[in-house]
């Protein structure tokens, strides 16, 4: 099937509620849409959010790579229909995927300031899969069989002062979440905690996220003095750098440590896995790389007896909350599961049926062709601050 148009869409779409962790404060979503349409008429969607501090992609750097890069690369394909035989499913997305460049086109070598374009790529291999599956009238669950009937979310409570805290981790419990994040900073982290743990009871399990914020000495004592929280992991507490460095963490403390940026690449889970640098990994489908190669690396974490967790990037529409359901519930095990907040974040999604989750945090598998969404163009299109229509044989430049 060939990819005879496309357009990408820079959105902003207010918060309902400002978002905050230890390196950025965010009001609305800047996530970039690909919609692609084949040759027989089929639309497919695709979502990227570019995070500088992850992969090195920003918004302006992100578009540019699925103009320039990606485009041309996409129209030289003839794309197989999806496989009838769900075993060789993994094999159909790895066939997408490896159509996609990992650098820019013409450069013969990597962007030293990028660890990887995988937010851009992530957008076009969820557009091509969808639109691809669509045509077929197949689900991405006969592709990546569901495990469970329901996935069950975390909420997460971001950084703010503790009276807010508070309020957010009570209405969380009348929500019957049992799994909340805690973003710390290393700055009144105990009394935080300690405040929301007192809200919440005993029974739901708290987890720490701390985009990088600590040293390695910091981290450890920080994890010695929450300990007594029941504190069920802590997530990137020091910044991407040297496994070596998270092996000394993990091995100084019983808290599960869960590598979150430090984890990108197959590359990374590798030298993660062999330093024994951490417990578990978190697998974001837009920094991981899209789906082909996130479901590669939550194999090695299998193997390795590492326990995943399915992250999302703060600010993704009903697209990447869409498709990291189909992973959530794909996967053999998992032992924690982020995103789908829908409108509880964003003022207005783009999606016509509602993806967020429900009470307990409980939503159910799709089942509908594609990603399972019916994506509306007027929301993206009254939310899109910047257009870029694709032609179909000429190269972009700007």
């Amino acid at each position: 099937m060939k990819i005879v148009a496309a357009t990408i869409f820079a959105l902003q779409i207010p918060f309902v509620e400002a978002f905050a962790h230890s390196i950025r404060h965010r009001a609305y979503s800047d996530a970039i849409v690909v919609r692609v349409v084949a040759a027989d008429g089929t639309v497919g969607y695709g979502e990227a959010i570019a995070r500088p501090y992850v992969t090195g992609e920003t918004v302006e750097s992100c578009r540019q790579f699925m103009a320039n890069t990606l485009w041309p690369a996409v129209q030289q394909q003839d794309y197989p229909p999806p496989p009838a035989d769900a075993s060789t499913g993994v094999d159909w997305l790895n066939q997408v995927s490896l159509t996609l460049p990992s650098d820019p086109a013409g450069s013969g070598r990597p962007d030293p300031s990028v660890v990887a374009w995988h937010a851009a790529r992530t957008g076009w291999e969820l557009a091509l899969v969808d639109c691809l599956l669509k045509s077929a009238g197949r689900s991405l669950g006969e592709i990546v069989p569901p495990q469970r009937a329901t996935v069950t979310y975390s909420g997460v409570i971001t950084v703010s002062g503790i009276e807010q805290a508070v309020k957010v981790a009570k209405r969380f419990k009348q929500f019957g979440l049992s799994h909340l994040k805690v973003k710390v900073t290393g700055r009144d982290d105990r009394a935080r905690v300690a405040a929301i743990r007192d809200a919440v009871g005993a029974e739901p399990l708290i987890r720490l996220d701390g985009n990088g914020a600590y040293t390695v000495e910091s981290a450890i004592a920080a994890c010695d003095n929450l300990a007594e929280f029941a504190i069920a992991s802590a997530e990137q507490l020091i910044p991407r750098g040297n496994p070596a460095d998270y092996a000394r963490l993990q091995a100084a403390t019983a808290i599960p440590q869960i590598a979150d940026e430090s984890l990108i690449t197959l590359a990374d889970a590798q030298a993660l896995i062999a330093t024994q640098a951490c417990q578990g990994f978190n697998l974001r489908l837009s920094k991981c790389g899209g789906l082909a190669q996130t479901l590669a690396i939550a194999r090695l974490a299998e193997q390795a007896n590492v326990f995943v967790q399915v992250g999302c990037q703060v600010g993704e529409t009903a697209i990447l909350s869409a498709a990291g359901r189909h992973l959530a519930a794909g996967l053999p095990q998992v032992k924690f599961i982020e995103g789908s907040y829908g409108k509880l974040l964003l003022s207005q999604d783009i999606s016509r049926m509602p993806v967020q989750f429900g009470y307990r945090g409980q939503a159910p598998v799709l089942t509908r062709p594609g990603l399972g969404i019916e994506v509306q163009d007027e929301a993206i299109a009254a939310h899109a601050h910047q257009t870029l229509r694709l032609a179909t044989t000429s190269r972009v430049h700007h």
